[in-house]
């Protein structure tokens, strides 16, 4: 008999050594609404559509189905490990526990990092772009701050008091989503076809980009035109593996974690690449659209009418909050999960879970108040925004390509899984994830991340800092994980109690 995916016993936390002290209640639609919301095509479209119009004309669109295969097939990987692996830390617990502490640690850490700035730059837009379009307002950096900082603080506040609840609002704010970008694809079409407002010419044009050079892959500081564009998706199709930070709150993880890590992604693939052809198809004037600070509802007010365009607004600003709040959720469950391996500064306080709201609640508090810190340093920027995006593209594709390697060099020890098997597929896979990573990260020599890297070397002098610290008062034994079994002999174990037979 086939186990049920949403209902059946759940593997225990217990065999990696922890106890079982989050409720777990999360279900199939819960878990990829989690890892959807995070990825977040509208918001990721939204706010990056913009720049590519200036770095690489409307033709940088067919940038997007390449990132959403090579990231597809990153998500096919990690879903291979969460299935293996279902404690709540994701890439944290994989590395530490397949590797070894130390590089388990920095990775961690680079999470930490990763979430803490990706959460202040997804809310920002909000305050930045969406709001002052949708109430008329001129926007400030003052004011921007002032609105993100509202906006994470009430998010935190959902995390801290229910996650039942913040699974119900993402759940909502999905739906929506999904509803909203398929509407708004199949108006643009029928209302652009009925009015004679697509040009195709427009798929292939650069717009106000130069065509010299436009392919070139660049020089040894600056990536070419349409290779920039690659951030598009690079930024957006991210976050995926947010489902598997709440395994341990999820029913068989094991089976639902991986499914909704690679549908997240193929559903956001498939269904924003629809929607980039009708934006783009539908623009007037391209090269006037790239000056314009909300391009996608600049194309939607003048096809569909002012009220479209608006409700366009509502539900971006619903989709970002959505992101925000998946962000932030599972930057508290990153910093829990290093916390109860006491291995986070002020893990004392950090790895207790309330007992009144059965949430991460210190853990909460204290990542918000890091989140609003890095908020304060990248705001009084006049690009605040783009750096932000900068470090927040960057980061994942460092933690990517650490888990990868990872996969690559410890496949053949792994224990086999009843859940995910990437079977005869697993070689081509491992292919296409490397070769789209590699090919990632070079674009970020390009000169204009230098304030990306910057961060990025600063957040991880400290946590090389505090790493040496733990090093030097416990050593390397002080940081060892518990042993690793296979999460098929917790099935057999549950399946012999249950008086029935697991099923491969």
């Amino acid at each position: 008999m086939k186990p049920d995916s949403t209902s059946g016993a759940a593997p225990s936390v217990s065999q990696f050594g922890y106890t079982e002290t989050l409720e777990r209640s999360t279900g199939r639609f819960a878990s990829f609404a989690v890892a959807f919301a995070f990825v977040s095509i509208a918001t990721g479209i939204f706010t990056t559509y913009g720049s590519v119009l200036n770095t690489s004309g409307p033709m940088g669109i067919w940038t997007w189905p390449i990132v959403v295969i090579g990231q597809l097939a990153v998500a096919l990987l990690l879903g291979a490990l969460a299935a293996r692996i279902p404690v709540t830390g994701y890439a944290y617990q994989w590395v530490s526990r397949l590797a070894n502490p130390v590089l388990g640690w920095i990775t961690g850490w680079i999470s930490f990092t990763f979430l803490a700035i990706v959460v202040s730059a997804v809310d920002y837009t909000v305050a930045s772009t969406v709001l002052p379009a949708l109430f008329s307002f001129e926007g400030t950096p003052a004011t921007a701050f002032l609105i993100t900082a509202g906006v994470i603080v009430l998010q935190a506040l959902l995390i801290g008091l229910s996650t039942k609840w913040t699974e119900r609002v993402n759940n909502f704010a999905v739906t929506a989503e999904l509803i909203g970008m398929v509407a708004l694809v199949a108006l643009l079409l029928i209302v652009g076809v009925i009015a004679r407002k697509l040009s195709v010419d427009n798929l292939f044009s650069t717009g106000a980009v130069p065509t010299e050079n436009y392919w070139s892959f660049g020089e040894a500081t600056a990536a070419g035109p349409w290779m920039l564009a690659f951030l598009l998706g690079a930024f957006t199709i991210v976050g995926f593996e947010s489902a598997a930070n709440l395994a341990e709150e999820t029913k068989r993880p094991e089976i639902v974690v991986p499914r909704a890590m690679w549908q997240a992604v193929l559903a956001s693939g498939v269904l924003g690449f629809l929607f980039l052809l009708a934006v783009t198809a539908a623009v007037n004037d391209p090269i006037a659209l790239a000056q314009s600070g909300t391009p996608v509802a600049d194309v939607i007010q003048d096809v569909l009418g002012s009220f479209v365009g608006t409700a366009l607004l509502v539900l971006v600003s619903i989709a970002i909050f959505a992101c925000g709040l998946v962000i932030l959720l599972t930057g508290v469950r990153l910093v829990w999960a290093m916390s109860r391996d006491e291995r986070f500064p002020g893990w004392q306080a950090l790895h207790k879970v309330s007992p009144r709201t059965k949430t991460p609640l210190n853990a909460t508090i204290v990542m918000t108040l890091i989140a609003l810190v890095i908020l304060g340093l990248f705001s009084t920027s006049t690009d605040a925004l783009f750096k932000l995006f900068g470090a927040a593209t960057l980061l994942p594709a460092i933690i990517y390509t650490i888990t990868v390697t990872l996969y690559i060099t410890k496949r053949r020890k792994l224990p086999t899984s009843a859940g995910f098997n990437l079977g005869r597929w697993e070689l081509p896979i491992i292919v296409v994830a490397v070769v789209w990573l590699v090919f990632e990260l070079s674009l970020f020599r390009d000169a204009s991340f230098r304030d990306a890297w910057i961060y990025v070397a600063i957040m991880v002098s400290i946590g090389a800092c505090y790493l040496a610290y733990l090093l030097a008062t416990r050593g390397r034994d002080g940081l060892r994980m518990p042993a690793m079994t296979s999460i098929d002999a917790e099935l057999d174990h549950v399946a012999e109690t249950d008086g029935k037979a697991p099923t491969p």
